[in-house]
């Protein structure tokens, strides 16, 4: 027999045999859960359904925006100059500091056009007329019209709902809130702000 056909031989009765090898005798990586005694008790374990008592309440609560599932669709509205919706929205981590994520998604889609402090300053900014988050203005918005632009967007601004969700916008809204206080308490400073 050539040294060729030989070695074609071999090469596909490995190939035969070493799926048979491979299937049958090494071990299932789902074996493994045997081997730790507290995986294999969790998968043994009855679901837990928390709504299907009566007695928890399945409606958010009055002014806020769910976190989970769908919160409504208010873009027409905003969109026609009316902001009653939007300035009903209860921020629910009002008052607390904006965890790293709102610092974090604020640079990543804010900055480019607001600036790094908020003043409208970033490098797209003043080709697109951004607005300054640190006017008098700007402070007066409530947190649900701030929290309405990041979903819809408004004049030039493009809509991040799509990128930022739920709780992330308030997040966002907190640190802008931040970033307002941090500008006011420069600018009681004695030469705080020039």
């Amino acid at each position: 027999m050539p040294r060729k056909a030989f070695l074609a031989v071999v090469a596909l009765t490995l190939l035969g045999t070493g799926c048979d090898y491979w299937y049958n005798d090494v071990p299932s990586p789902d074996d493994a859960m045997h081997l730790v005694p507290w995986f294999d008790a969790m998968i043994k374990q009855p679901p837990v359904y928390p709504y299907q008592r009566a007695d928890v309440p399945r409606n958010t609560v009055a002014g806020t925006v769910p976190i989970t599932g769908s919160e409504g669709d208010w873009a027409a509205e905003f969109g026609a100059g009316i902001t009653t919706t939007a300035d009903k929205l209860a921020n629910p981590i009002a008052g607390q500091p904006a965890p790293a994520r709102g610092d974090t998604l604020y640079h990543t889609f804010c900055a480019t056009c607001h600036g790094m402090a908020g003043a409208g300053d970033g490098p797209v900014g003043p080709k697109v007329a951004a607005p300054s988050l640190l006017t008098d203005r700007a402070r007066g918005y409530t947190d649900g019209y701030l929290y309405t632009i990041i979903r819809y967007g408004r004049g030039v601004m493009s809509r991040y709902g799509d990128k930022v969700h739920g709780v992330a916008r308030w997040e966002v809204v907190n640190y802008v809130r931040q970033l307002q206080t941090a500008s006011q308490a420069a600018a009681a400073t004695p030469g705080g702000a020039n």
